[in-house]
């Protein structure tokens, strides 16, 4: 195994946790070279801790697959990478459309291709992966700009492709769940496209609103996302003041009629009790910073915020799969967007990983530093797909 196999699986946690993580020493030497190598080469000016990191994941050989044809493209200066079954088809076959996590900031075509790799060959799909442009150059909204323009080029190229124009599945992993989610609403209204099949989302990020729900609480200091870094990427992608954090914490960033408009779908009265009992403790808002308030009232756009579309986008959204994590600080995103598609009759399909955490799906294919959560969720993922 080389060393930036090693890399991979610890690029997500947080300095403050103790890296002691699975009791592997070289892990944790690795990930603390990485990291502080990283913010070095930043505080030098040589490059950012993020593209440092993202260069030293891409070095890893990537795996070849026999049975599956591999194809880098370019959709204008988005890069994108083909994925097709070389079996010869005498059907169109279902398409896919990935999006990597990694807030914005980690995270490429390389890191997640034995991902989409399996997912092409186990569901006998064409799947695009797109390699959306990231920090620090490019903060929001390119990423998701991106996301949705190489979607919709994908979407008007499925007879070059062979994809059967009623089998389009978009599907996404933490930010690249956020694409998923907000690409569905978005194009729900588009007559000249084909309409998206299906929707699966892997423990995405669906709000910017609410950091005190029991999952924040729970799980804050839980790799591969702790409070301290999901601030770090929040920030770096939307441009807002890191001295912010404590005023957002304690809910003081929007005013009392934002929070009453919007607490019939993130109100913690919709998380079913069973998952309030592991150290949840309610806490009250704290009154206005108009300062804070017209830094990050953005938060509020759907492109960041996607559980806030309105009604009725949602109730003509495609059905959903959604994975979500118990140690995982963004649990209670895909709880809530689950009970909003149920309510108003979207089918969904949930699949809650008990011993899961966020970023572990990424660790699928990686050997030793493979967590048996990680082949449950491609498990359940590749049964989806097959019913469509």
């Amino acid at each position: 195994m080389q060393p930036c196999c090693v890399h991979t699986v610890l690029l997500g946690f947080s300095l403050s946790f103790p890296w002691d993580f699975r009791g592997k020493e070289n892990q944790r030497s690795h990930g603390i070279h990485c990291l502080c190598a990283g913010r070095i080469f930043e505080k030098l000016r040589i490059c950012s801790m993020p593209e440092f990191v993202r260069f030293v994941h891409d070095l890893q050989p990537l795996k070849k697959d026999p049975d599956v044809r591999v194809t880098d493209l370019r959709y204008g200066t988005i890069p994108v990478r083909l994925y097709q079954p070389k079996a010869s088809s005498c059907t169109l076959r279902r398409g896919i459309v990935f999006y990597h996590g990694g807030g914005g900031i980690l995270g490429s075509l390389n890191t997640h291709h034995s991902i989409c790799c399996h997912l092409s060959k186990e569901s006998d799909a064409v799947l695009l992966a797109v390699g959306y442009r990231k920090l620090p150059q490019h903060k929001s909204p390119v990423p998701i700009r991106d996301c949705l323009a190489a979607t919709i080029r994908f979407l008007k190229s499925l007879k070059t492709y062979g994809v059967d124009p009623a089998r389009v599945v978009v599907c996404g992993e933490s930010a690249g769940g956020a694409a998923a989610a907000f690409i569905c609403q978005n194009l729900v209204d588009s007559p000249d496209l084909p309409k998206i099949r299906a929707q699966i989302l892997i423990y995405p990020t669906l709000q910017c609103l609410d950091f005190q729900s029991p999952s924040y609480q729970q799980n804050k200091n839980i790799p591969l996302l702790s409070l301290s870094f999901l601030f770090y990427c929040l920030c770096s992608y939307l441009d807002i003041s890191p001295s912010w954090k404590s005023t957002v914490l304690k809910g003081a960033h929007l005013p009392a009629e934002v929070w009453e408009k919007y607490r019939k779908w993130i109100g913690v009265e919709n998380i079913p009790e069973r998952f309030k009992k592991r150290g949840y403790r309610w806490m009250p808002r704290e009154p206005l910073n108009e300062d804070a308030y017209q830094e990050a009232k953005f938060m509020l756009d759907l492109a960041n915020s996607p559980l806030l579309a309105e009604d009725e986008v949602v109730f003509r959204l495609p059905e959903a799969c959604i994975v979500s994590c118990e140690y995982d600080l963004l649990r209670d995103h895909s709880l809530l967007y689950k009970k909003r598609l149920e309510d108003l009759r979207v089918p969904v399909t949930w699949h809650h990983m008990e011993d899961g955490f966020h970023g572990v799906f990424a660790t699928f294919d990686m050997g030793f530093l493979s967590f048996p959560c990680s082949s449950r969720i491609m498990n359940a993922v590749v049964h989806f797909l097959k019913g469509l």
